[in-house]
């Protein structure tokens, strides 16, 4: 895991270029993960600048995970959030199905 996580700056490096693509699908994409790789204390700088882009996933997107991920990094970065979270999170549904398997279980 930490080798991955030393990762994020290079990975980082190869998202940003994305940040400002014509595709509004590509974009919002290239947000999500700049804002998940922004966590790393060396692209810390860069919080500001997709404090940005944050906010429009939030006032434009209409996939509520992608708004939940801004949500969450606005917050966590100390920037005001007062719109309440996107949504909540609806818990796994780990019942069980048919013949008695459950959801991790593979149908054979």
């Amino acid at each position: 895991m930490a080798s991955f996580r030393d990762l994020r700056p290079m990975l980082y490096r190869a998202v940003s270029p994305f940040l400002q693509d014509s595709h509004a699908d590509v974009r919002e994409a290239a947000v999500v993960a700049a804002l998940i790789l922004a966590e790393h204390p060396a692209l810390a700088e860069h919080r500001d600048h997709l404090a940005v882009h944050a906010r429009a996933i939030l006032h434009t997107s209409s996939d509520d995970p992608n708004r939940r991920v801004a949500w969450k990094a606005l917050e966590a970065w100390g920037h005001d959030v007062t719109d309440p979270e996107p949504f909540l999170e609806e818990p796994w549904d780990w019942r069980s199905y048919s013949g008695g398997r459950g959801d991790l279980e593979p149908p054979f």
